[in-house]
């Protein structure tokens, strides 16, 4: 209400202004006393000029021939002042009709076309938000977000392991789950747990597993243990950043506060709640610090550009890189998962063992991306092949020790399969 009636008082103010110059009388005089006082001694000082010309021609001092020259320049002058001074005089008012219907159409063109604009690119329905307002909104906005179980309540229950998987890797999952049970605080029985529960897609449990190990750790807990807990809460939160996700996240930070992916979920959990000044300090820091080859880098300069908008800041940010194309890593087709339904199993299994050994030739003998190693690493550890596994994350550290960006890709699928500390 305020910001409409400074807006109604400044468009009648404007009108105001205009239709008082429009509509003032004016006199047929229009000469201001300066003005008059000015022309009128201009005029009597040409005429005193000819008079005394004719008495300078009549005492001899001046020539007939050159008083007519200097008559003429003076009489030019003289009509020259008489013409302004008449031009000063001559009434200049429109009929006061006209005034009066071009006022009202001005004060008509000005409010409607002022509004109307508004209303086109404005946002009238929108109330005043002050930036202690916006920050307060924000806290509340923080404070009252759902917590991890009612998201989880609301999200789709686990279908259940991928079609693909074959039986054998499900047996031993199981097995896993049936020693966990019994031992439900070995720190390396629940780290798998975690891991592979994961992997088949069933965030929940390995959350659950991941939360548990955390307290069997206590203080011993790293960085490395927060974030991931943090990132499996988001996966079952789907992508949402609940309050126990932050707390994750939180200690984390204490741990090692230059922590690339904490710093990305925590400024993802900014943008998610109305700070997006924040999530852009955040974002940018990490954007610019790289690696490009982080799992996180693409989505964060995706996304960047809209953030920075909304904080009020002019940034471009950096080109993406330019690479070759990769080869399809996504796994068997869907019409290879059709023709795998009707195999058995022994022949499932060779199918999928000849997959892994074709890119495990390639790479041994062409090279290829640390994503592509990340890949092999973590079908091996799918498939429960956990000892080939250790052995191309032990070939991918020799590969990739010059280049530390690409080996800690390589490290996160490694550790995920669980051959990697």
């Amino acid at each position: 209400m305020v910001f409409w009636l400074i807006i109604g008082a400044l468009t009648l103010a404007t009108i105001l202004v205009l239709a008082r110059q429009m509509l003032r009388p004016r006199n047929d005089e229009n000469l201001t006393d300066g003005d008059a006082t000015r022309l009128s001694s201009d005029m009597k000082v040409y005429r005193d000029q000819l008079n005394e010309l004719d008495r300078d021609v009549a005492r001899g001092t001046v020539t007939a021939q050159d008083a007519d020259r200097a008559r003429v320049e003076i009489s030019r002058r003289l009509l020259e002042a008489d013409k302004a001074a008449q031009a000063k005089a001559r009434p200049t008012d429109a009929p006061q009709t006209i005034s009066q219907v071009t006022i009202a159409l001005c004060a008509i063109l000005l409010a409607t076309g002022a509004f109307g604009l508004y209303w086109v690119l404005g946002s009238p329905g929108l109330q005043d938000l002050g930036r202690d307002k916006r920050i307060a909104m924000s806290q509340e906005m923080r404070e009252s977000r759902p917590s991890q179980a009612e998201v989880e309540a609301e999200m789709p229950p686990w279908p259940g392991p991928p079609a693909e998987a074959p039986a054998d890797y499900l047996d031993l999952i199981q097995g896993l789950r049936d020693a966990v049970a019994k031992n439900p605080d070995d720190v390396r029985g629940l780290d798998l747990l975690a891991q592979h529960e994961a992997a088949l897609g069933n965030m929940i449990a390995a959350r659950k597993a991941m939360g548990h190990l955390l307290e069997v750790k206590g203080d011993a807990a790293t960085a490395d243990d927060y974030v991931r807990q943090a990132d499996l809460l988001v996966n079952a939160a789907g992508g949402f950043i609940s309050p126990e996700a932050e707390e994750m996240l939180r200690n984390a930070m204490a741990r090692d506060p230059n922590h690339q992916l904490a710093r990305y979920y925590t400024g993802l959990l900014f943008a998610q709640n109305g700070r997006p000044d924040m999530a852009f300090r955040l974002w940018r820091g990490l954007l610019e610090e790289g690696p490009e080859t982080a799992i996180w880098w693409t989505s964060v300069r995706s996304q960047i550009g809209s953030l920075a908008a909304y904080a009020g800041v002019d940034y471009t940010p950096p080109e993406a890189p330019t690479r070759p194309a990769a080869p399809n890593l996504s796994g068997p087709s869907a019409d290879d998962i059709a023709a795998a339904q009707e195999m058995s199993e022994e022949d499932r299994t060779a199918m999928i063992q000849g997959m892994i050994d074709q890119l495990s030739d390639r790479l041994a003998t062409e090279g290829g991306t640390p994503e592509e190693w990340a890949r092999l690493i973590s079908v091996l550890g799918v498939v429960g092949n956990t000892e080939r596994a250790s052995a191309i994350w032990d070939e991918a550290q020799t590969r990739f020790k010059d280049h530390p960006e690409a080996l800690t890709t390589v490290r996160d699928a490694a550790r995920q399969a669980g051959v990697a500390p």
